[in-house]
């Protein structure tokens, strides 16, 4: 027994130690040429959306690359080993279908390009900034700085909302004053309001219009286009407009409230 441990130390031993200063050495050279292939992309005018994936495949291909030499330099016969995994292809696949849909999503998000690296989306019940699309996952990053990571198959596969595809956005706002308030009046001072501030666009038209009889209050729709980057900036402000505007002009903005009548009734005497 002794015999046959020092004869497998003096053979695999070198070959160990071999292969985990290979393995050790590779993954710094990886990470190496990693980092070179960033800034080669950097330089060059390359799409943001591209940048993060083929970084992501240029490291994943190298470390499946340094795995194999590896295993041949401890003898293991590629050819068997390939054989193996060809045999469990099958079983891994299926254990690993919902990594190959995120790698497949990820690739369909490439191709047709529903967003990009800076878009502000709407999916999965979240909304943020594009940070960077992955492989397997997209980042997001929302307004108020946090991290999301979704799987790309899911993203790929569902209905998504992407804000920053047009130049211009729709405004929209619904302006209510209370019953028996000039509705004409209201109509101008919102519509003096809208005219004063220079990031509502003249195209397309500005419209105010009354929508709704409500419960408590005659409402106004009031829709109006600004460029994408403007949109809340405009919608805050015009907000706080209308209030201080309206208070000044006698215009009351209602809320709900109830009418209670007491009804007394004579006391059996």
């Amino acid at each position: 027994m002794m015999e046959k441990i020092t004869v497998l130390t003096l053979d695999y031993g070198p070959r160990l130690v071999a292969a985990i200063v290979v393995l050790i050495l590779g993954l710094w050279v990886i990470k190496a040429i990693t980092r070179a292939v960033a800034r080669n992309i950097e330089s060059r005018d390359v799409d943001e959306t591209l940048k993060s994936f083929l970084i992501s495949i240029v490291n994943m291909l190298l470390k499946v690359m340094l795995v194999i030499s590896v295993l041949s330099m401890l003898g293991i016969q590629m050819t068997s080993f390939i054989a193996v995994l060809g045999a469990a292809g099958l079983a891994v696949g299926m254990a690993l279908s919902g990594t190959l849909q995120n790698f497949a999503g990820g690739a369909m998000i490439l191709i047709f390009r529903p967003f990009k690296v800076g878009d502000f989306i709407d999916a999965q019940g979240y909304m943020g900034i594009v940070s960077e699309i992955q492989v397997f996952n997209t980042v997001l990053k929302t307004p108020d700085n946090k991290t999301v990571i979704i799987p790309n198959g899911e993203l790929s596969n569902s209905s998504m909302v992407n804000f920053s595809t047009e130049k211009e956005r729709r405004v929209d706002w619904t302006v209510g004053i209370a019953y028996g308030d000039d509705v004409d009046k209201a109509k101008q001072v919102i519509q003096a309001l809208c005219e004063q501030d220079n990031r509502i666009l003249k195209e397309p038209e500005l419209m105010i219009a009354v929508s709704e009889l409500g419960d408590n209050a005659v409402n106004f729709a009031v829709r109006a286009w600004v460029k994408a980057e403007d949109y809340w900036p405009v919608f805050f402000e015009m907000n706080e407009n209308i209030y201080k505007t309206f208070s000044k002009e006698g215009l009351n903005i209602p809320y709900p409230q109830m009418d209670v009548h007491l009804h007394q009734t004579a006391s059996a005497s």
